[in-house]
């Protein structure tokens, strides 16, 4: 038993109506043309359909059956064809991203409010997690794009660079340090510190850690601009990033250096699972990010480096 759109759409006309002449009508068909459908309908179903009387047609309790399940699959069809058509306007749903701290902080308020601002039925859950931590929920599902440091082991997702980000060490003025332009992580380690409540920090503790020194931040601030101003009045020193740092400077008696361990300067990495599994929105923000950093969407393979 198969019937199309079209059937459904002048038998429920028809039962409407109570009339097969005012049904065909009201779809566009001769009254032979749509006698015919509605007879093949009946052949087809097995059973009759509408009962014909002198006063139009009757729906039979077969008839009753088929218009309700006929009235559920055109209002389906005409919710899907409303959302294909928000779609064609712009895309809409919600893209699942994590991100380390330097990638929300310092790149990502730029690379996202354009394509949010294009695509105004589009949401993007952003959340903060640690670069291991981002790597294990996209290769897991758990979300669509990360952006993680090349430090982590991004074996099990697609990458593709997405920035260059270096950290620093910002000082008071008066500081002892202040006029210097590099300093190893070493050398600061055990000064009184500023931290920042995110993944950062956990990376600081870790680099202590290998050389031997318990990283103790005075206290923890959820801003990297809180982190420079607390820095700025005198209560320790801190490691940003170099984009933060620069930025906070324009407004605080701040001086910069550079941290001269290899670990301080990032590849950052946007990681997904193969592109061709990824949502159209998904993707459409993957080669937004893309696109803003080199022009151009390129290969995009599992485990590309």
């Amino acid at each position: 038993m198969r019937f199309d759109l079209p059937d459904l759409r002048l038998f429920l006309a028809a039962v409407d109506a109570g009339s097969v002449t005012h049904g065909a009508k009201a779809a566009n068909l001769s009254l032979a043309a749509a006698s015919e459908r509605l007879r093949d309908m009946e052949i087809a179903s097995g059973v009759p359909l509408l009962v014909r009387n002198r006063r139009g047609v009757v729906p039979t309790r077969a008839g009753d059956i088929l218009a309700h399940h006929a009235r559920l699959v055109l209002r389906q069809v005409g919710a899907m064809h409303a959302e294909l058509t928000d779609h064609a306007k712009g895309f809409r749903g919600s893209v699942r991203m994590l991100a380390n701290s330097a990638a929300i902080a310092g790149f990502l308020p730029a690379r996202l409010g354009p394509f949010l601002a294009r695509h105004p039925g589009a949401d993007i859950d952003l959340a903060e997690r640690p670069s291991p931590e981002i790597v294990k929920a996209v290769a897991g599902g758990l979300a669509e794009i990360g952006i993680v440091s090349d430090a982590a082991d991004t074996n099990a997702v697609a990458t593709r660079p997405f920035a260059v980000d270096r950290l620093v060490l910002v000082v008071a003025r008066d500081h002892p340090l202040a006029g210097e332009k590099r300093v190893a992580f070493a050398q600061i380690a055990a000064e009184p510190m500023i931290g920042f409540d995110g993944a950062l920090q956990v990376q600081i503790r870790d680099q202590g850690e290998r050389i031997g020194i318990r990283v103790r931040p005075r206290i923890l601030l959820r801003t990297f601009e809180g982190v420079c101003r607390m820095v700025a009045d005198g209560a320790g020193v801190g490691i940003v990033p170099e984009l933060s740092a620069r930025r906070a400077r324009r407004s605080m008696p701040l001086d910069l250096l550079r941290l001269t361990d290899p670990w301080a300067t990032r590849q950052l990495m946007l990681c997904s699972m193969d592109h061709e599994r990824l949502e159209p929105l998904a993707l459409s923000l993957l080669q937004h990010l893309v696109s803003d950093e080199d022009g151009g969407w390129p290969s995009f393979r599992e485990g590309e480096k």
